[in-house]
């Protein structure tokens, strides 16, 4: 069986950016690894998207990233940033920009 590919989204511009990777690191913990492959999105304090390790670690040497959806709907990138294909797209991101309903409508626009 092919495993899901699933994007956790943490971290973001909001004052609870902390309070959010600890959330995703929970999430993580708990994904069965043999059903799913988690493709790792930290949201820098900048709103900056980049590809993460499962260390959580957020900084400006990672490479930024964009999300292509269904329908190979691409998320907007500034410059060259590297694109990741999945499945289903997980949003861990807390206050504004996460709780707000502003990321689950950017996921909607890319058929998430």
């Amino acid at each position: 069986m092919k495993k899901l590919k699933v994007a956790l989204m943490f971290g973001g511009k909001s004052v609870e950016h902390e309070v959010s990777l600890m959330s995703a690191k929970n999430i993580a913990s708990a994904l069965d690894k043999n059903k799913y492959e988690v493709i790792f999105i930290g949201i820098d304090k900048d709103g900056r998207w980049l590809k993460c390790s499962s260390d959580f670690k957020i900084n400006k040497t990672l490479k930024e990233i964009s999300l292509i959806g269904k329908n190979n709907i691409k998320s907007a990138n500034q410059g060259d940033a590297h694109s990741v294909v999945v499945d289903v797209a997980f949003s861990i991101l807390h206050g504004p920009y996460g709780e707000d309903g502003t990321i689950q409508g950017l996921l909607k626009m890319l058929n998430f």
